[in-house]
């Protein structure tokens, strides 16, 4: 019933940037409480980088504070992070993530199939 697409993944330079992008779509969304990113690395377990209520609230990471910035377009089903001065450690493959009231299911988290962001030092 709904579908996470990610895009903007990619290889960087350390203290480069990059604008992750991932749209919700389905037929059935009713509402989206709240949306976020989360990254893996190999051999690390997942772990949340940054969320966005549908109000505006944010939560980061500390490792990633001053640094990302995450928002949300609600006319378009859509969330944002902004990565600035990129570090090696910021490798990882980065999932969207979604709490979605769906119709004739209910309340429910959905994945985004993930895009790999690559720093170089």
């Amino acid at each position: 019933q709904v579908q996470l697409v990610e895009s903007g993944g990619g290889l960087v330079q350390a203290g480069g940037s990059l604008k992750l992008s991932c749209v919700a779509s389905g037929r059935s969304i009713f509402s989206i409480n709240a949306m976020g990113w989360y990254r893996q690395a190999p051999g690390k377990q997942r772990e949340l980088v940054a969320a966005i209520t549908s109000g505006g609230s944010t939560n980061y990471a500390d490792s990633v504070k001053g640094r990302f910035t995450i928002s949300r377009d609600n006319a378009k089903n859509t969330v944002y992070l902004q990565m600035n001065s990129l570090k090696p450690e910021d490798t990882a493959v980065y999932y969207c993530n979604a709490v979605i009231y769906v119709v004739r299911v209910g309340v429910d988290d959905y994945w985004g199939q993930g895009t790999q962001v690559t720093v170089s030092s």
